[in-house]
């Protein structure tokens, strides 16, 4: 028999269903030749520094650093009686192999490799790979098993940040303790997560506003500015030399300007939309994705690839019209997707774009969570724009001198709303509306036209100090810098 290893009990459900295992046991389910079982997230884990030496119970400046030769594991606590199912199970004679169906990424490994070795099991094992929980994506995985061997690196790249985060912790919190007789907690993405915390709030409480003015000149309809002058005086100054007097246009540039489609979300821009649009925190958007997977809406939410593979193309294109059909808020649009702005094979490493899947079809959207329709009609609209058309737009810039002075004003005008549409569409359908830039028309000029008698005021303004952190641009900045916690999680 082959047993089966799954991340948690509901993955499990799914993949015995397609495997025929409908036999109910105690930890595992049954039927054919396969057994499935589970995982409770990680079962085993690195043991605490007092295992290594009694003496290390106590925390002692003079101790540091601890830094094991030997590295020990051991199993959960309170996640005893699971282990001792798949030990087991890895043990029993009528299994002759093993599938890691563990998530597909490095920490999913690492799950199943240390029950794996923590069980004492030395029989061949093969890895299923995929990115939904749908039955023919499950079906599709198991035709394609490949060796576990493969992922051997994949293991290591887990195991060593594991013994990282290991070494950072426990020494450098028993350092600052020790130190500050005060216990004070080190971590290996905590700590700098927390400096630049610091740094951004000492910005913020050191920020000095400072005033300044704009001027601006006006005749009917156009209006254009001089920003950031300085005084009061200066400004006044300015506007009273402009009022009543004559304006040039002394230049006019005009030029038509394009906006490719957005990529498809990966987790980190699909976590700050998420943010920006509904005030999800980054967990939340994690854990509503996280079900709608497990509900196989949704494919595999922890990548990092904004792009699909050549081959998912004619799937791609019928999730597009199962959109279409069951989000009512992209009912009645009609557009005629591009799939190749979001194929390149170069670009998908582990895993492809979050991606509605095709069992939407089935589901009643309006049965699920509003949080969940949210995320849905979220990841729905990005499919749709990234293989839209190209927004292009004409923008004009027009330059007046008015007694030595340069006043500047631009605006723009749409050509092809394109991918826009679908964008503009979401945002009309939400409570608090998104702020775009404003899209201001211009009255016509040409250059060297003459504005007789222009009007001229001022306005005061403050510089305004560094922005507090929001959760999601926190987790993107992280992810910039090289902060990495995501597969930690």
């Amino acid at each position: 028999m082959i047993l089966v290893i799954a991340e948690k009990p509901s993955v499990a459900q799914s993949i015995a269903k397609v495997l025929g295992a409908t036999s109910r046991k105690d930890g595992y389910m049954e039927g054919g030749n396969y057994i499935v079982s589970w995982c409770f997230g990680h079962l085993v884990e690195l043991a605490d520094a007092s295992s290594y030496d009694e003496r290390y119970a106590k925390w002692r400046y003079d101790d540091l650093p601890i830094v094991p030769e030997n590295w020990m594991f051991e199993v959960t606590k309170d996640k005893a009686q699971q282990f001792k199912v798949l030990s087991s199970l890895m043990k029993d004679k009528r299994v002759t192999e093993l599938v890691c169906a563990t998530d597909a990424g490095r920490e999913g490994e690492l799950i199943f490799r240390l029950v794996y070795d923590k069980a004492g099991c030395t029989k061949p094992f093969k890895r299923l790979w995929i990115s939904s929980l749908e039955d023919s994506a499950i079906r599709e995985g198991f035709r394609h098993l490949r060796d576990g061997k493969e992922y051997d690196r994949l293991y290591e790249a887990a195991l060593s940040r594991s013994k990282a985060d290991w070494i950072v912790g426990i020494n450098g919190t028993r350092l600052f303790t020790t130190l500050y007789h005060k216990k004070l907690v080190v971590g290996r993405v905590q700590t700098p997560t927390l400096a630049m915390l610091v740094e951004r709030d000492g910005k913020i409480s050191m920020f000095q506003k400072e005033k300044y003015f704009n001027v601006h000149v006006c005749k009917g309809d156009l209006i254009a500015d001089l920003e950031k002058v300085k005084t009061e005086e200066e400004a006044k100054k300015i506007a009273a030399a402009c009022e009543k007097k004559q304006a040039v246009v002394s230049s006019l540039k005009r030029e038509t300007k394009t906006v490719n489609p957005p990529k498809l979300y990966d987790l980190t821009t699909l976590q700050r939309e998420a943010n920006r649009y509904y005030g999800f925190t980054a967990q939340q958007t994690l854990d509503l994705v996280q079900t709608l997977y497990e509900k196989k809406l949704l494919t595999y939410p922890r990548t990092d690839s904004q792009f699909i593979t050549d081959d998912m193309e004619d799937t791609a294109r019928q999730v597009i019209s199962i959109v279409f059909h069951q989000l009512p808020l992209f009912s009645g649009v009609s557009v005629t997707p591009d799939i190749s702005r979001v194929t390149d094979n170069s670009k998908v490493t582990d895993h492809h774009a979050i991606l509605p899947t095709v069992q939407l079809e089935k589901q009643d959207v309006s049965a699920l969570p509003q949080s969940e329709q949210k995320i849905l009609n979220l990841v729905g609209m990005r499919l749709l724009c990234a293989t839209g058309e190209k927004h292009t737009y004409a923008e004009t810039q027009i330059t007046l001198s008015c007694e030595g002075y340069e006043f500047k004003t631009k605006g723009k005008t749409v050509v092809q709303n394109g991918w826009k549409a679908i964008e503009e569409l979401f945002k009309a359908s939400l409570k608090t509306k998104e702020k775009d830039d404003p899209m201001k028309s211009l009255p016509e000029v040409h250059e060297g036209d003459m504005l007789e008698g222009v009007s001229a005021s001022v306005t005061e303004h403050f510089t305004t100090p560094p922005k507090q952190y929001t959760d999601v641009i926190f987790c993107e900045r992280k992810e910039w810098i090289g902060i990495e916690e995501r597969s930690s999680a």
